[in-house]
């Protein structure tokens, strides 16, 4: 009888419990996610043929690595893994694309033929005045029915280098198996406030595409690991690798638990990839149950403890005490202005000039040339 109730518990238990995220299998489940980021070489392209023959190239990769992983659910591609880094202004503007476009049907043709998700990059997508205005630098999820479920454009891009025109908007997708899903691209995941933006509009994962070089590698190993922490979020990572006669690429590509901890994680080789599987089932029972370190429901119901223990409700304090952010929100030119007064007023640097932006001389001639009236 005691045994009969020990299996009946065990039953019962083995019925309420949860997957979990793993790695080391080349499968995934009805409740895990196969996530596949990829480490491309960093490709220097020039025309619209070498950028068809790259697409062509990367579609090859798709089929090949779902040979390689059965189970795999989403594969993920670096920044600039499509197009290259243009480093001609003529040629970017000449072989910026359009969604859909050339590259995205043979994505969407390839994701439909393997039965797979994918993100890709395209450096870059044709802003809606070009070429008045400068592309956006676009990333694509791509359903495994070949379809694009959300097109996202970088909200900041890595200036001084970069030129893309920024995006202002991200967004959440039901991806595969259910699992929500965000994109964002390179230097976006600098700042904390874009992980906390996808992971309160209900990201379960967030996939960072980067084109991330020399020297901010640990840096960047450390920001994936502690916005998944911070945020309760899966973290994908695809970071380009190898030397594109400008920049040398670090790759560390990897895939990180809601925990902070990492699944998989490459080395610097080109053409490597890590895969793990994601469960559906334990980043919801965390988010629901999890407590000391629940930060997203902690955000929001600041002392609950202590307000509730006060007499004040069960619901702590929800109004945001960060004085900057309501600043931001309601008066951005005044936001502007706070951050301008503690680093600086202009956009140039006198002492390490960058080519298209002007130094605090040049701009104050440009502007005082402006300011003159024309007496002849």
């Amino acid at each position: 009888e005691a045994r009969s109730s020990a299996r009946g518990a065990h039953a019962a238990f083995s019925e309420a419990s949860v997957d979990m995220a793993r790695a080391g299998d080349i499968s995934s489940s009805p409740d895990t996610v196969g996530v596949c980021v990829y480490q491309y070489k960093m490709p220097r392209l020039h025309t619209q043929e070498d950028i068809m023959a790259n697409v062509a190239k990367i579609c090859g990769i798709v089929r090949g690595t779902k040979v390689g992983l059965p189970g795999m659910d989403l594969m993920v591609f670096p920044e600039y893994s499509t197009h290259g880094i243009m480093y001609d202004e003529a040629e970017m503007m000449t072989n910026a694309t359009t969604v859909p476009g050339p590259e995205t049907d043979a994505f969407c043709a390839v994701c439909k033929e393997v039965g797979v998700w994918g993100v890709f990059s395209l450096t870059g997508e044709r802003h809606e005045a070009h070429p008045a205005k400068r592309p956006y630098n676009t990333l694509v999820l791509i359903n495994d029915q070949g379809e694009i479920v959300q097109k996202y454009r970088k909200i900041l891009p890595w200036t001084p280098i970069e030129g893309w025109y920024p995006g202002d908007k991200t967004y959440v997708s039901d991806g595969p198996k259910g699992l929500k899903v965000s994109l964002i691209v390179c230097d976006d995941g600098n700042y904390p406030e874009i992980w906390r933006d996808c992971s309160v509009l209900g990201a379960e994962l967030i996939v960072r595409c980067q084109g991330y070089m020399y020297p901010s590698k640990e840096q960047q190993i450390m920001v994936a690991k502690c916005m998944a922490w911070m945020n309760n979020v899966y973290v994908a990572v695809a970071n380009a690798a190898g030397n594109d006669g400008v920049y040398s690429y670090f790759g560390h590509s990897a895939i990180v638990g809601n925990d902070g901890r990492s699944l998989g994680e490459c080395g610097e080789e080109t053409d490597g990839f890590q895969y793990a599987q994601l469960s559906v089932s334990a980043i919801r029972d965390a988010r629901a149950n999890d407590q000391s370190q629940n930060h997203l429901f902690k955000l929001l119901h600041r002392g609950y403890n202590g307000v509730y223990n006060s007499g004040d409700g069960d619901k702590g304090v929800a109004k945001c005490p960060f004085g900057f952010y309501e600043t931001w929100v309601t008066n951005p030119e005044l936001a502007q202005a706070q951050v301008e007064k503690i680093t600086r007023s202009h956009i140039g640097v006198t002492c390490c000039p960058v080519p298209g932006i002007p130094t605090p001389d040049k701009l104050q001639t440009k502007t005082l040339e402006h300011a003159l009236p024309d007496l002849t």
